[in-house]
């Protein structure tokens, strides 16, 4: 999987950080306070979308109050407890970070989440300085699927896409990362379960944790 791979970039929730059931609770919240009925392809509609899209896409869909920012700064309100000192690591997570530094590969981040609570979750884990180079999709032009949160992340770490490896957990990221010309390896997530199927159709690789990498068990995707 790393032959030739001179850097690796990494997803945030669902891929570094078991992070994506704090996202579904505060959707669920919100929804209930709001008397709105959850909508059933919420998850569909968002998939991808930087922070400040997901925002816009919220304000403009149930026709909220708030502002985009207004609505970012109460996300980001219920969510910074969590990011700070609840949500796991993904197993074996910290063994492959630690064995890249080992082996002078670089190390980006490319997420769809806010900066702060990135920045959060990494000082919390004492993680930043495994980090060469982070970017958000509020950062670039378009959110996932588009290509341009991971070719930037590559143009900032000065390697070409095509020596890229994207670590991704859901499919419009697994796109992301296929568009930017680089090799993708999909992570399994129990909040994309249903869509392992989508996954592993996009994807190079697949794993279901990083331990597999280390111990070269990980699968080959035709």
């Amino acid at each position: 999987m790393l032959h030739k791979t001179k850097a690796v970039i990494f997803d945030l929730d669902g891929t570094m950080a078991d992070s994506m059931t704090v996202w579904t609770d505060i959707d669920h919240l919100f929804f209930k306070n709001r008397g709105i009925t959850v909508p059933k392809t919420l998850q569909q509609d968002i998939e991808g979308k930087s922070f400040t899209e997901t925002a816009e896409y919220f304000v403009k869909t149930f026709s909220l109050p708030e502002t985009v920012e207004e609505l970012k700064a109460v996300w980001h309100s219920q969510a910074i407890e969590q990011y700070q000192y609840h949500v796991a690591l993904k197993p074996g997570i910290l063994e492959f970070l630690t064995y890249l530094k080992s082996r002078s590969v670089k190390i980006g981040i490319a997420t769809s989440n806010s900066r702060d609570l990135l920045n959060a979750f990494l000082e919390a884990r004492s993680l930043t300085g495994y980090i060469d180079v982070s970017v958000t999709s509020c950062d670039v032009s378009a959110g996932k699927p588009a290509p341009d949160v991971y070719l930037k992340t590559a143009e900032l770490l000065k390697i070409s896409p095509e020596e890229c490896l994207v670590f991704e957990d859901v499919p419009m990221g697994i796109l992301a990362g296929k568009r930017a010309g680089m090799k993708v390896c999909a992570v399994e997530d129990a909040y994309s379960a249903d869509q392992r199927t989508r996954k592993r159709e996009l994807a190079d690789f697949y794993i279901n944790d990083y331990f597999q990498i280390l111990q070269s068990d990980y699968e080959v995707l035709p």
